[in-house]
């Protein structure tokens, strides 16, 4: 996790009447705020890709995909993450102002600079929602997928996609994505 982007402890509702006022995103944990960076050209074409994937194959279903502009609240830890992909299939997420709380499905983009929160801390955070059935890391140098899928209460299974697999499967919403595609304007 980058350092903190302010000094002070914020309570979350002052961390939401301030984030309302910035022309930046940060992320809010445990009273910290941190700014969010500028991610680099593949960062974000992986993410727009599967955002778009994901967008496509929901459309007319109960779930909805939201792109890193949304926050996530993950009350139970006391954070507010910007996820690079999320996707609901809560009717109150889909009615919601200023962030999720009931997500199905969440993608994490890794960096150098976020990896080790986004598999620890972060992944920590993510399985205290009762509503996530799978958390997705995408190695984006390895041209792989990390897909942990929730089989019990505190029980998670990997799944790892490679593109020798052709297919990545999001079991949690029943459907498959070519590597091809995810990967899609990248150069090799």
């Amino acid at each position: 996790m980058p350092q903190a982007a302010l000094q002070q402890p914020f309570d979350p509702e002052a961390y939401l009447a301030w984030e309302a006022e910035q022309p930046d995103k940060h992320e809010y944990w445990r009273g910290e705020v941190f700014a969010m960076v500028g991610a680099r050209r593949e960062h974000v074409v992986v993410a727009g890709n599967l955002y778009a994937s994901l967008k496509q194959r929901l459309r007319g279903g109960p779930c909805q995909a939201y792109i890193s502009d949304m926050k996530l609240r993950v009350a139970t830890a006391e954070a507010f993450f910007y996820p690079d992909v999320t996707v609901s299939c809560d009717p109150r997420d889909h009615s919601a102002e200023g962030y999720l709380e009931h997500p199905t499905l969440i993608i994490e983009v890794l960096s150098e600079g976020t990896a080790a929160f986004d598999r620890g801390d972060k992944f920590a955070a993510y399985r205290t929602l009762p509503s996530l059935q799978e958390y997705v890391l995408v190695d984006i140098p390895a041209r792989r997928l990390e897909s942990f899928r929730r089989t019990g209460a505190v029980e998670w299974l990997l799944h790892d996609y490679r593109a020798e697999d052709d297919d990545c499967r999001f079991a949690s919403l029943d459907i498959s994505i070519p590597f091809d595609e995810i990967f899609e304007n990248l150069t090799p």
